[in-house]
């Protein structure tokens, strides 16, 4: 079993604090799931584990099996066991996307152990297929010209390749019509088990419906304020965020509040 642990974790960008004091602990073989109202801290804790170089951790720590991953460069901390699906994938022209998955696998194996064409191939056929994607999205260009839906499943397929130890899936349902969304779901649950850890990042009950997380967490104000089982999020879908605002006294729910001017 591995271990990703946030403690306290403080971050600020462009000099302004957005989280304020995050604790969370994922196993492999657990998925977590944080919710909140947009603006809440949940894509910059994202990025925050994955090393973004616009935010600044100004307190806290994060540790991957006992390992300090803030003193990791970002591909290091890929080469860590962890790995993230982003929200807006970038576009990159000139490399096909079976040679990108190829070298970022080969970077994580190290030099001497690289995976052989033939066992690559036959791993990205067979996961191509699973994903329902057609086998010419290989050799397009990384992201260019692919629909939204297209980069979401594109995302998964990287996940399904790399095998990570933990994946973070930032608001990977954003945009997806509900037969893509299955598909998308679909490649994650193939992933659950003793070597896996996922924390999804989502403001929707119906990409649950098809992952059941093991916990869920609510984030408000850049700390996670509230935090429980699958049963959670359908309250939370029926009956949004006012009841935990009420019952913790919050008046805004937003990671930067600003000041009124006097």
């Amino acid at each position: 079993m591995s271990t990703l642990v946030i403690k306290d974790l403080h971050v600020a960008i462009e000099g302004k604090e957005i989280l304020k004091g995050v604790n969370l602990t994922i196993n492999t073989n657990e998925v977590h799931a944080i919710m909140g109202p947009n603006g809440t801290g949940k894509s910059t804790l994202a990025a925050a584990i994955m090393g973004h170089p616009k935010y600044e951790v100004i307190q806290g720590t994060i540790e991957i099996d006992g390992q300090n991953v803030l003193e990791m460069e970002v591909d290091e901390r890929a080469k860590a066991g962890l790995f993230l699906a982003m929200q807006y994938p970038s576009e990159i022209s000139g490399v096909t996307n079976a040679d990108f998955i190829r070298s970022a696998i080969n970077a994580r194996r190290g030099e001497g152990n690289e995976i052989s064409i033939m066992q690559f191939i036959r791993e990205l056929d067979k996961t191509m297929e699973f994903l329902e994607m057609d086998s010419e999205m290989a050799q397009r260009y990384l992201n260019e010209g692919f629909s939204g839906g297209e980069k979401k499943r594109n995302e998964i397929l990287q996940m399904m390749m790399l095998k990570p130890t933990f994946a973070i899936l930032d608001e990977i349902d954003s945009g997806l019509d509900i037969d893509a969304l299955k598909v998308v779901a679909k490649g994650v649950n193939a992933m659950r088990g003793e070597n896996f850890g996922c924390l999804l990042i989502t403001h929707y009950q119906r990409l649950l419906n098809y992952i059941t997380p093991d916990y869920v967490h609510v984030m408000m104000q850049g700390r996670v304020v509230k935090s429980g089982g699958p049963e959670l999020a359908k309250k939370l879908e029926a009956e949004g965020y006012e009841w935990i605002k009420k019952e913790l006294g919050i008046e805004n729910t937003d990671a930067v509040i600003e000041k009124e001017e006097v």
